[in-house]
């Protein structure tokens, strides 16, 4: 089979325009997802539309991306949405994460997930990438999970593939299991990436410089030992946890124990930690123990460093730690140009250029 210099021309022309996917990014959050899937797809991707609830997230958004989130989805008119061929979307896990009260569908956080099904149903787009907690599998003893799949293989009509990957595997060095599970409306193949040979050491996203505030006072220090002793002689695990440099993170969660388990030992020079006489509430402790900055966790989460969060201190640890691992996002990314470029390739010589085949 032969083709022409004008039929390449004309392949080139079509795959050039069929390449720029138009893309919405739901339960959007600071834009993690967006972050990755532009790193992937470079200028052949252009997100049309956003939505994200939380006032704070929508403003690092905006200051990142220049668009501000549409509110709440349970009020948005589907209807109204723009035409697009990619949904991307990290719905809340609250409702079925370990750590939650894993309510699942009974919980409204979960039902989220049907206003997904609504948007898919409506606009039919080419493929879709979800994320969630890996526990999502196994949820109600795999009944939730069993329901997804339903919904969107056998209502929907999308050839799904699911899989649990870890950041550490990805070059970043924490450790965090999250289930990603992407779909396409005709049989298109797709596999998942492999994990990459890079292995990147906590110490290689540390700051060099910290401030003071980062470092525990004496009496917290001492608190979260006695903290841990009890449970200690109770026979449990519970408790803060110093990493080593040439380690990684454990998984970056908000409240509960989210610091106090990603803590190091930092001794700059000179150090003048707390002594007999001095108040154990003001000055920092005598071992050089230490929280994760801000910036130590946006790169555990692979944000590039001039990735801005004009929030609070708090409220920028909050939207890390709901974001999802931006290189793991590329990662996948990747594989999902792959299978949709090369099936537009396929559907292009069988279509619409048949009639310039010579043979």
């Amino acid at each position: 089979m032969y083709i022409s210099a004008t039929v390449c021309f004309i392949i080139r022309k079509q795959i050039k325009h069929v390449f720029k996917f138009r893309a919405i990014d739901l339960f959007a959050g600071i834009g993690g997802i967006r972050l990755g899937i532009e790193w992937a797809f470079g200028n052949k991707i252009e997100f049309i539309w956003a939505n994200e609830i939380d006032k704070y997230a929508c403003q690092t958004y905006e200051q990142n991306f220049g668009e501000f989130p549409m509110g709440d989805i349970t009020k948005t008119d589907i209807a109204k949405i723009p035409d697009f061929d990619l949904l991307f979307a990290g719905f809340p896990c609250q409702a079925f994460s370990i750590a939650g009260h894993k309510k699942g569908f009974h919980d409204t956080r979960g039902t989220l997930f049907f206003y997904i099904e609504k948007i898919l149903e409506y606009h039919q787009p080419e493929a879709f990438l979800l994320e969630n907690v890996a526990h999502l599998e196994h949820h109600d003893r795999g009944n939730t999970f069993k329901t997804i799949k339903y919904i969107l293989e056998k209502k929907l009509g999308y050839t799904v593939y699911h899989k649990v990957l870890e950041s550490c595997d990805f070059g970043v060095p924490q450790r965090r299991p999250r289930i990603f599970i992407v779909g396409f409306k005709n049989n298109y193949r797709f596999e998942f990436p492999k994990p990459i040979n890079r292995k990147t050491k906590l110490i290689h996203i540390l700051e060099s410089e910290v401030d003071e505030k980062y470092y525990l006072s004496q009496q917290y220090l001492d608190t979260l030992k006695k903290h841990k002793e009890r449970h200690r002689n109770k026979g449990n695990g519970f408790g803060y946890e110093i990493l080593q440099y040439d380690g990684i993170a454990n998984t970056l969660v908000v409240g509960g124990m989210g610091h106090e388990r990603n803590l190091i030992v930092d001794l700059p020079m000179p150090y003048e930690p707390w002594q007999e006489g001095l108040d154990k509430r003001i000055y920092r402790n005598n071992e050089g123990v230490r929280k994760l900055t801000e910036r130590e966790w946006a790169r555990l989460q692979g944000f590039p460093d001039d990735f801005e969060f004009p929030v609070s201190r708090t409220q920028t640890y909050k939207q890390i730690a709901n974001s999802v691992t931006v290189p793991v996002i590329e990662a996948i990314g990747m594989q999902m140009l792959k299978s949709l470029t090369e099936q537009e390739v396929i559907s292009i010589r069988q279509s619409s250029l048949e009639p310039y085949l010579l043979t």
